[in-house]
């Protein structure tokens, strides 16, 4: 008895090539598999991709500041929940003024890690999780920290941070080689 992958190679090999009889078809053949196709091929690294990205230019600053530009650029998988510049605009000017500083260095490094977890989960695998986990995931930041992600009423991710601020993604799945970014409306805050 055939399958129905093998079926369906022998009707589209008599529909497509003329002559083409009903012998079996080699399994070699048969149909692929159902399995999802995997994410398109790309040598850009996670901060190559923010630094093309228009709406990120004060985060790509603050990596460079901050001396963490250089992880992304490298090794990973990497998750990087990227607040845009419209998000560091909503921080007031003396914060982002003292972060930028020499003695804020450590400081604007411990926020931007909370921002990176380590593997790479684009939205469909994140919020796949989330239901996984009874619709509140905990995420382990590189800093140490956690965030947590749920879906919102929107269809959207939303992650609460650990003092109790919330940030939505706006912009998800920025595909890079060693990582995704997704962007936030608003920065997280470590505690």
């Amino acid at each position: 008895m055939r399958t129905t992958g093998t079926l369906l190679a022998v009707l589209a090999c008599a529909a497509i090539l003329p002559g083409c009889d009903n012998r079996e078809v080699p399994k070699q053949a048969a149909a692929p598999s159902a399995a999802p196709a995997p994410a398109p091929a790309t040598t850009d690294t996670v901060l190559l991709v923010a630094q093309r990205g228009p709406d990120f230019t004060t985060l790509v600053s603050a990596l460079q500041t901050a001396e963490v530009a250089a992880t992304l650029g490298g090794g990973g998988p990497f998750t990087v929940f990227a607040p845009t510049n419209a998000a560091f605009e909503k921080v007031p000017a003396e914060r982002r003024d003292a972060l930028t500083k020499p003695e804020g260095k450590a400081e604007l490094r411990r926020l931007l890690t909370y921002h990176i977890v380590p593997g790479r989960l684009d939205a469909a695998a994140l919020a796949q999780r989330i239901q996984a986990a009874g619709g509140s995931l905990a995420l382990t930041t590189m800093q140490g920290g956690t965030l947590t992600a749920k879906t919102n009423p929107d269809g959207s991710i939303g992650l609460t941070d650990a003092a109790g601020g919330v940030a939505r993604v706006i912009e998800a799945d920025m595909v890079g080689s060693n990582g995704v970014i997704h962007g936030l409306d608003t920065v997280l805050s470590p505690g």
